[in-house]
Order: C-alpha cells, then sequence, then structure tokens
C-alpha cells in the first residue's frame, strides 16, 4: 500500500479525476453512460441526501487512485438498512498495492458507524482479479441474479 494512502470522501474538486476512473471502471463491465449520467451522479455523490449513493476515494501524494461508491438502504428481512458497495475501482497502476482493500474497509467502517449488519456487492464472473481480494474479505453467496430483458 502507498505510504501516503489516504481514504476521505468525494470532493468537487475531484470531478476530473473521478470522472476518468469512472468511466474505465464502465469500460472494464463494457459498458458507458450518456454525459448527464456523469453529472447527475457527481452531483448525487455530493448531496446531502441519505438515500443517495456516497463515494470515498483513495489519494496518495495529492493523486487519486480508486473509488468506491455505496448506498444504505432498507432490507425486508432486518430493522437496520443494509450497505450496497456499488462500484470499486482502482487505477491498474495501483492495483495490488492495497487500494482496493482500503475502499472496502472505509465502506465496511462506515457501514459499522452506521450500525448496518451487512456491507454486499455484485461482480461478473470473469473479474478474477478483483475476485483474488472478495475471496479474502468477503463471503460469496449462492445467490444468482436475474434482471428484467
Amino acid at each position: 500500500m502507498p505510504d501516503t494512502l489516504k481514504i476521505r470522501a468525494l470532493q468537487p474538486d475531484d470531478r476530473a479525476d473521478w470522472a476518468e476512473m469512472w468511466r474505465d471502471y464502465l469500460a472494464f463491465y463494457e459498458t458507458t453512460v450518456p454525459a448527464q449520467t456523469y453529472a447527475s451522479t457527481f452531483a448525487r455523490l455530493l448531496g446531502d441526501d441519505p438515500n443517495d449513493f456516497s463515494c470515498f476515494v483513495a489519494e496518495a501524494d495529492g493523486q487519486l487512485l480508486g473509488l468506491t461508491h455505496y448506498l444504505f438502504h432498507r432490507h425486508a428481512w432486518k430493522e437496520e438498512s443494509v450497505c450496497y458497495l456499488q462500484d470499486l475501482y482502482a487505477r491498474p497502476e495501483s492495483r495490488g498495492t492495497g487500494v482496493g482493500r482500503a475502499l472496502i474497509q472505509a465502506v465496511y467502517d462506515e457501514a459499522d458507524r452506521q450500525g448496518a449488519p451487512s456491507v454486499y456487492w455484485l461482480t461478473q464472473e470473469f473479474n478474477h482479479t478483483a475476485r483474488k481480494l472478495y475471496d479474502r474479505i468477503g463471503k460469496q453467496t449462492p445467490f444468482i441474479r436475474y434482471n428484467r430483458p
């Protein structure tokens, strides 16, 4: 892990770096979103609505190395809200250095702070590099996801 690694909340001045990393993240999953979605997502991430997503970034030596988007939501089986970690991205040059793990730990810590009993996320089966980390810090479940066609 970089010696100067700092995990912090997204800030307005992070817009360009955030957009670049999110674009690369979306490209990995073979998707794109319109420019308006970048604008609305960034605004939501900086907003104060507790029902919107939040974002942590990893920074070292003044450079952003990664991001994670997460959301707290109600769950029919629990009294407390649960935490969904939607997006996790580390720049290729920082992979394997602990950036991803530090970002996930920040979400775990925030979930603990807010009293959420669980944190969950999804990934694609072919995401072998990230799954090496996920297998160490999480537990794979037997659930299979379906989407409306």
